[in-house]
């Protein structure tokens, strides 16, 4: 006993090891035999089943184990057969399926299933001998909610429930005939090193601060044959959060746009436009409502939110499965995107441009503005970041490595010189005729230095960070998003950056975009709003300005 641990399940007499096990069975069966008992019945090994057949009638040979339904058998519902159905198809005695994202609003019973599904590829069809079964999530306490499902329904199983071993403290479950485990991981855990997974469950990626568990674990699956990396949660705030990333993979390989047999998306959402307190809108993220997921509930939740607008991103993400931060943004997702058509600046153009330049550690933009013939404004950015670039990319969880790869991110060493800042402004002028810069009034003199240096005659306009300064350029960046006049080629930083930022508002009314509020970095937005205050609210008239914003 001491040799297992505390909290371990004492081994039946008849299970001293595993070949003891099984002669005893094999003994019983003929004593049995000789008594007229048949054996018990054992749904998913039935003949002429299918693969997903098998796993269908694994779970529902178990007991729900709380709630109104508490020792009822478990029967999955429609959307719930077809996710089963879709992940384990079979294909010559293999599941093509190798991820398997499910994504809806809270409360859908999610848990539930992959608990069981867990203890299928422990215990179950899809079990192996010696596999390796994980549930996995942010913290401790997330990571234990799918193995306390799966523990006590292996414990009420007629068939199954003198089969397993349990280790309370370490929470891991073994199969005594297979040797099959599993044992709750989460994000906190020292080390992931050593472990050979056949199946993972990640609860809730959604809220994953990075993705160094969920690669630790997809990447440790490769000595398995038929391995199974399953997602189940609720969509994150914004497009560069690791499950957004799968999602949006998910949705190309559903659009028919890349070829992947062993991906599988399952996506219950409610569009952004559909009206937010219908309720055909809440069931598109929602389909246990009025089922096992409390009508009452997400009506109430719906009621807060409708007369707390401070409430409503919550509503929208956690709800109705949106991609929206739970805080309040200044500037919408959609409206952002509905700009995002490819710009191009002609040579010789004259544009107007603004830097936010960051200290030695801070992020630096460098934005250039035209307008064409019609108003529309087209946005070329540049960025610069200093330090180690993968160790940036953990730290602000952001794919600064991908960027640099992709040419979209200077590396600038250990601190952004103005030098360099300076060495790209007199590039670009030799291409455009830059009319002016913008420029934070603190630092103006660095820059100025550094163009001066190399002869770079570009006109540098201070420009105050104040509430004063920055309210009419939030104005007009606003309006001009709105009324889709502007082109940015959906520049990922860019956007990044649009998407973060958040307003603080004064006394007076005045915004300004603020840093220590907003999710991440808003360099680029910041030096957006800026270029366009040069170029709108300093270069035209007073009453020019009066019609841009209103």
């Amino acid at each position: 006993m001491g040799l297992r641990g505390l909290g371990a399940r004492p081994i039946l007499k008849l299970k001293p090891d595993y070949v003891k096990r099984k002669k005893a069975e094999k003994v019983l069966r003929r004593l049995d035999a000789k008594a007229g008992k048949l054996p018990p019945v054992v749904p998913w090994t039935a003949p002429d089943m299918t693969r997903s057949q098998r796993v269908i009638a694994f779970i529902e040979s178990f007991e729900i184990t709380s709630g109104p339904d508490n020792g009822k058998l478990f029967k999955l519902r429609d959307w719930q057969r077809d996710f089963v159905e879709a992940v384990y198809r079979d294909d010559n005695g293999r599941r093509p399926v190798r991820t398997a994202i499910l994504s809806m609003g809270r409360k859908n019973g999610k848990t539930a299933l992959a608990a069981l599904l867990a203890l299928c590829h422990t215990f179950g069809p899809e079990a192996e001998d010696r596999g390796e079964a994980y549930s996995c999530a942010n913290d401790r306490a997330q990571a234990t909610k799918i193995f306390a499902e799966a523990e006590a329904s292996i414990l009420k199983h007629p068939l199954l429930k003198d089969r397993v071993n349990i280790i309370s403290h370490q929470k891991l479950m073994r199969d005594l005939d297979t040797g099959s485990t599993f044992q709750a991981l989460s994000a906190e855990a020292r080390t992931k090193m050593g472990l050979s997974p056949s199946f993972v469950v990640y609860d809730e990626l959604g809220s994953a601060r990075d993705r160094k568990l969920y690669d630790a674990m997809d990447s440790a699956q490769g000595a398995r044959a038929n391995p199974l990396m399953l997602v189940i949660s609720t969509q994150a705030a914004d497009d560069h959060a690791p499950l957004s990333v799968l999602v949006d993979y998910g949705l190309r390989v559903q659009h028919g746009e890349v070829d992947d047999p062993a991906f599988h998306l399952t996506l219950y959402q409610a569009p952004v436009d559909a009206d937010l307190w219908s309720e055909e809108t809440w069931r598109l993220a929602n389909p246990a409502l009025g089922d096992f997921r409390s009508y009452s509930d997400l009506k109430r939740q719906a009621d807060q939110a409708r007369s707390m607008p401070s409430q409503e991103n919550r509503f929208r993400n956690l709800i109705l499965n949106q991609r929206v931060a739970a805080e309040a943004k200044l500037f919408e997702r959609e409206r952002w995107k509905s700009c995002d058509g490819e710009p191009h600046i002609p040579d010789g153009a004259k544009v107007f441009g603004a830097v936010d330049l960051g200290a030695t550690r801070d992020m630096t933009a460098l934005v250039l503005v035209w307008a064409d013939a019609d108003d529309v404004f087209h946005v070329q950015p540049h960025f610069w970041l200093p330090g180690n670039i993968l160790e940036r990319t953990d730290e602000d969880m952001a794919p600064y490595d991908v960027w640099v790869r992709q040419g979209l991110l200077n590396p600038a060493g250990e601190g952004t010189d103005p030098k360099l800042v300076a060495k790209k402004i007199a590039e670009l002028n030799g291409r455009y005729r830059i009319t002016s810069i913008a420029f934070d009034a603190w630092r103006i003199t660095e820059l100025q230095r550094a163009l001066d240096e190399i002869g770079c005659r570009v006109l540098l306009t201070p420009h105050g960070q104040s509430f004063k300064d920055m309210n009419g350029a939030i104005d007009v960046l606003e309006r001009l998003i709105f009324q889709q006049r502007i082109r940015h080629g959906g520049h990922p930083i860019l956007t990044w950056n649009v998407a973060n930022a958040v307003a603080t508002r004064n006394a007076d009314g005045f915004r300004k975009l603020d840093k220590v509020k907003s999710s991440g970095r808003i360099d680029g937005a910041q030096a957006l709003a800026m270029a366009f205050s040069l170029a709108i609210i300093k270069n035209v008239k007073p009453v020019d300005i009066e019609a841009l914003i209103g």
